[in-house]
């Protein structure tokens, strides 16, 4: 009888955008490599209503009825939340007409979803995927940070060292969201990947992309596309760039092939005093401080193989 591959358990910490739409379907299409526990909402690219019911949107376009969806934290730990609707468009999923017919979402809290999770899964420990700010995590790790011992990894998209910030010139966007929390996380002590801009603007879409998932006939794939196309239109205008960067992805597809990236283990510091540089990775590329190691930050991927995965995992959906 052949041996059945371990699922890795994973917990999709959100605030869909349409990035984190197509991290949600990628994740969704590799059910032969990861199980999703639940999603877990957060403010952010919009406020916390909008990022729920889009979460539930994108279970349904995949066909996830049973995935569950819990509403998290509206506003970061000791700030005003800023959000991104600039970018995303008004509803954070702009671009399409997506609706909501049978999901609904969860009473349970999201932090205390992945406190129960932590505690129920000790043994196999769970990975959380933190798509946007860390908010949620920073309150799960001051509730109860036994569950340090139950989480096997994060794996964030957040920051930038080489490619300064997208949101101040010092700032990526899900970390000045909530430096505060990005701090708690970073000094938890808990094994971190870090996928930062220095990646993700290396991920940029290109039209034979698209073109596949439109005449790929599935209609999750040809809704992905329309996402895209509105997504992208931003970077487009802003950089000058031949396409949108798919930040969180990155993030899922790390999981599901890490050997397509390269990093280096480094000291990385959360910048929360300065209001010019507030949200500030502040990277230690070149070891000149004697700060400990607590991140693995990723700054290369091999942009082909990259690709495959996301098609391959998006096509994968059933419907």
């Amino acid at each position: 009888m052949p041996w059945k591959t371990k699922l890795r358990k994973i917990i999709i910490d959100t605030d869909p955008g349409q990035d984190d739409a197509l991290a949600l379907m990628t994740a969704f299409g590799a059910r032969d490599q990861l199980s999703v526990l639940g999603v877990t909402c957060v403010a952010g690219n919009v406020p916390l209503d909008l990022t729920s019911v889009n979460a539930l949107k994108i279970c349904e376009l995949s066909g996830f009825f049973d995935v569950p969806v819990f509403k998290g934290s509206p506003a970061p730990l000791k700030r005003k939340l800023i959000t991104a609707e600039h970018v995303h468009g008004k509803t954070g999923l702009d671009g399409t007409e997506l609706s909501v017919e049978r999901k609904e979402i969860e009473l349970t809290s999201a932090i205390d979803f992945i406190i129960e999770c932590s505690e129920k899964y000790r043994d196999d420990k769970i990975t959380i995927c933190a798509l946007g700010p860390l908010t949620n995590i920073a309150k799960v790790l001051i509730e109860n940070p036994k569950v340090t011992g139950s989480i096997e990894e994060i794996v964030l998209m957040g920051g930038g060292f080489f490619e300064g910030g997208n949101i101040t010139p010092a700032a990526e966007f899900n970390i000045f969201v909530d430096p505060e929390a990005a701090k708690i996380v970073l000094e938890s002590g808990v094994k971190i990947t870090m996928l930062p801009l220095d990646v993700t603007h290396k991920t940029l879409v290109q039209r034979d992309f698209l073109e596949k998932l439109r005449k790929s006939g599935k209609n999750s794939a040809i809704e992905a596309a329309k996402l895209l196309d509105f997504f992208e239109r931003y970077d487009i205008e802003k950089y000058g760039s031949k396409g949108g960067p798919l930040h969180d992805p990155n993030v899922i597809v790390y999981l599901l092939n890490p050997g397509i990236y390269s990093g280096k283990f480094v000291n990385v510091e959360i910048e929360v005093k300065s209001e010019l540089t507030r949200g500030m990775t502040v990277v230690d590329w070149w070891s000149v401080t004697n700060r400990k190691p607590n991140a693995y930050y990723i700054n290369d991927v091999k942009y082909n193989q990259f690709f495959e995965i996301v098609l391959n995992k998006v096509l994968n959906l059933e419907i």
